[in-house]
């Protein structure tokens, strides 16, 4: 795996796991362990994201980008770096 991948990899874990979590929190709000968890999760995901777009761009689009079409023209994140 790329350094690339592997940091995909860790995102999409963070991510999942929050979502998964959020969903049951649908059902049990009043559980203030799983906040906890939730919010920790997305303190240990910022910093992944940011380290990601600064080297290989956005992963998601950005109504504040001057272009609203300029993330088109970047690799897509699923795309390798000799696919580009």
């Amino acid at each position: 795996m790329t350094d690339r991948e592997i940091l995909l990899k860790k995102i999409s874990t963070y991510q999942f796991a929050m979502l998964d979590l959020q969903l049951f929190l649908n059902t049990h709000p009043g559980d203030t362990d799983t906040v906890e968890k939730v919010e920790k999760y997305r303190a240990m995901l910022k910093p992944l994201v940011a380290e990601y777009e600064n080297k290989y761009g956005a992963l998601t689009k950005s109504e504040a980008e001057g272009n609203k079409w300029s993330w088109v023209k970047a690799p897509w994140p699923w795309e390798s770096e000799e696919d580009c």
